[in-house]
Parts: structure tokens; sequence; C-alpha cells
């Protein structure tokens, strides 16, 4: 039987309203939440769908911006106080959050939600993380009180347990819908008293495509006699930083001529993880480099090689990323509690072999399209990537099959079969489209088996 997918037929009554702190703007991008809404909110109006996107913005960039032909709408807030704060969307956080709670739902249900319900259209409310979970209750008591009940839904999504503490969460579960973006969230929610559904993290379905041959070859090059490893992550124990040190540095007495390509954050924990690896003997360089191409990544890759632990101290946008995640022998993504793995995931859709940890990763299967670090021990990580190296046919088949899963998780296949059917029926009509499957499909390879 051939597989399936359900396609939602757009309609022109159902509009999106996202609320998060973090946005498109590079003042409003601290981290994954930034990618999560930029990208959804960009594939919801390439469906068709008219998105509007509430977010601590750039102060000196207008109040209001629409973009995508029109159809996504950007609504910067808090400008008032950012112009006191330049530094970036969590500078003046209190302040922000304050204004926020004050001031969003009354004027988003006044001049947006109201408007729309008026004018015949359903809305939907989908508020990202714990600083918007005030204005989500607000939003829905208003809802509510105006009796459009019919008209308008209103979800609140946990990507982290970060603040939970700090907000209602009995009166959220009476208010709204509550969402998260993992198996383990769920959990993690229930053990709070949140029924929670999952609509998971998305990539942007660039990530998928082709990297190029030369750049390919040039890392190749450059990497050459190397046993190159990646891990890019906060610096925060729940990452597993020190493992990851330790295995650098039982891989370097093993002879493996190790090399941990790092990036990191401006967490004061990065003093421990530097102190872990001065102790176990290890070489540490800066690695920094000029433009935003993936050859100057290598280059300044290339000027760390007498390292065993290269820092890199430049952002690395996507290009870089993809090219580097998949040019290593394996990326390290190894939380001891991950709610969902972003990493993990952009490894896969680039070809890589994603090392996830225990938690989270709803999208890894061990031992077919990733591997499970079930444990703390370093000597786990260094086994691991001992038979990635002995086995290159093991290694090229997890890339394949990496690459191949990924194509579940775009914003495109997430929305479609996850986020779009939680909304009502009355907004938007389904109906069953046969596709061919493709001929590396899962079931091919798991037919064919393991290379030798």
């Amino acid at each position: 039987m051939s597989p399936f997918r359900v396609v939602p037929v757009v309609t022109a009554n159902l509009t999106f309203v996202l609320l998060s702190f973090e946005g498109p703007d590079a003042y409003a991008s601290a981290g994954g939440l930034a990618s999560r809404v930029n990208e959804l909110a960009s594939e919801l109006a390439g469906l068709g769908y008219h998105t509007h996107l509430f977010f601590v913005g750039d102060p000196m960039k207008p109040g209001h911006e629409d973009r995508k032909d029109g159809r996504l709408h950007l609504h910067r807030w808090c400008q008032w106080i950012s112009r006191y704060h330049p530094n970036g969307v969590y500078d003046g956080e209190d302040a922000k959050r304050a204004d926020w709670d004050r001031s969003l739902a009354p004027w988003a249900a006044a001049e947006v939600i109201g408007p729309l319900v008026r004018d015949g259209k359903h809305v939907v409310v989908l508020a990202e993380e714990w600083h918007t979970a005030v204005s989500a209750i607000e939003l829905s008591k208003l809802v509510r009180a105006n009796g459009w009940q019919s008209s308008v839904q209103v979800f609140w999504n946990a990507n982290n347990t970060f603040g939970l503490d700090r907000i209602p969460l009995a009166e959220l579960q009476r208010q709204t819908t509550v969402t998260t973006v993992s198996r383990w969230m769920r959990l993690v929610l229930a053990q709070l008293g949140l029924t929670a559904r999952v609509i998971p993290n998305g990539i942007s379905g660039s990530w998928l495509a082709p990297i190029d041959d030369g750049l390919r070859a040039a890392l190749a090059a450059a990497l050459a006699g190397r046993t190159a490893i990646a891990k890019v992550a906060r610096f925060d124990p729940d990452k597993n930083w020190l493992p990851a040190i330790d295995a650098v540095a039982e891989m370097k007495r093993a002879g493996m001529r190790p090399l941990l390509i790092a990036r990191g954050g401006m967490e004061g924990y990065a003093h421990a993880v530097m102190q872990r690896a001065e102790r176990a003997g290890l070489r540490v360089r800066r690695a920094a480099w000029v433009g935003d191409g993936a050859r100057s990544m290598i280059a300044g890759l290339a000027s760390a090689l007498d390292a065993d632990v290269a820092i890199a101290d430049v952002h690395l946008n996507q290009q870089q990323r993809q090219l580097l995640f998949n040019g290593v022998t394996a990326v390290l993504a190894n939380s001891s509690k991950e709610p969902f793995g972003l990493v993990g995931l952009e490894t896969m859709a680039a070809g890589g072999v994603a090392m996830v940890g225990a938690t989270g990763e709803d999208y890894a299967t061990h031992g077919y399209d990733s591997i499970s670090i079930q444990s703390n021990d370093p000597s786990e990580i260094v086994t691991n990537v001992r038979r990635l190296v002995d086995s290159p046919g093991w290694a090229r088949w997890l890339r394949d099959n990496a690459h191949h899963m990924a194509r579940r998780y775009t914003w495109n296949s997430v929305c479609q079969r996850a986020l779009l059917p939680m909304v009502d029926q009355d907004a938007v009509t389904w109906q069953p489209v046969h596709y061919l499957p493709d001929p590396t499909s899962l079931d091919d390879s798991i037919a064919a088996g393991v290379p030798a």
C-alpha cells in the first residue's frame, strides 16, 4: 500500500496569531525559540494563511510590518522599553514582560482578533513559552467575554522547562489548550498537572538541500587525518559538555587524533568546561574568521588544527552548520535533558551522524538514523565514534536514513500532520492525497539491511 498524507485545502477564513518574545529581528533572536517561530510563521504564510506574529522587536524598526506578499504581519511589541535596553530581547526582561502582560491581550483582541471574527474569520492563537502565558490566559478570557469561543482557539506551547515555576499552570490549563514539543516534555508537564498535546519542532526545508561537493571536499581536506566531532550548544550542565571533553581526552590517549569543534555561548559555565579541558591535558584554541561563507569557516578551522578543542568564537549560520554537521564524524547533541534537540534534527537533515541524548528526541531511532547516548560515561561516546570510523558502510547507512527521516520534520510536514489537524474542522477542509513512495524509502532501506 502506498503511503499517503493529508493535505489542508487552504481557506480564506483561517488566520493565525503567534505570540513569542523572540522573533525575526536580530534584536529578538536569542536561540531556538526564534528559529521555531520565524520558520513556523513563514511556513504558515507560505501555505496561504494570514499570520500575525507579535514579538519583542527591534526598537528602531517599524511597529508593524508586512511580509510574504502581505500574508505575514509583524507586530513589534515593547519597543518603548527596548529603546532603553539595546542588548537584545532579554535585556530588561522583567519590564518587558510586565508591559507585554498588561497591554498585548487587550490590543490584540480589539485591533486584530475582534475585526477578524466580525469578518467571519476563524482565528488560531499560538502562544510560545512562559513569557506569553499570562497574555494567553487574558486573551482566552477576552474571547469568552466577547462570545467568540466558536471562532477563536487559544493554544499555549512549552518549548522548555524554563520559567514553569513562574506562571499560573492551573489557570493556563483551564483557559488554553496546552501543547509542547516532545513526548518527554509532555511527561514533564504531566508531572506538573498539565495535559498537553505534542506539536514537534520543525526545520526549514532548506536544510535538506544538497551540499556543494566542492565545499565538502575542502572541509574534508582541511580535517584530513583528524577524527573530527562537533558540539553546538549553550554552555550549560544539561548539555553534557564535561562528558564530551572527557571523551576527547580518552580518544587522544587512544591515538585517534580527535578534534572537537565547539560552539557554545556566553554562559559562565564555559569556565568549568575550559578548566576540565586543561586538566585533561587538551590543547584549546580559539577559531575565528571574517565573513559568513562556508570557505571562511573552513579557513578558520584550518588555523586551529594544532588543537584538540577548537572553540568557534563566531556565529555559525545555516550554510556553515550544514557543512560542518555533514563533514564531521559525528555531532554531539548528547544532552542529559533535552526538550526537543533541534541540533540533532538539523544534523540528520544535513546528512550527518547525530549522537543524541536519552530524552526528547522523538525523531531519532538509535542505530538506524542516529546514535542515542544513554549515559554520561565518555567511553560510550568513544566506542560509537570508533565504530563510525571503523565501519564506513554503517556510517553511510546512518547518514542516508537520517536525511530521509528529517523530511518528516520540515515545518511543512509538521503543519500538515500535527498543527493543522488540531484546528476545528469548520475552519479547514481536509482531503487525502496519495503520492508515490521515495525509491530510498525507509521500508526499502530496512529490507536492504545494514551494509557490511
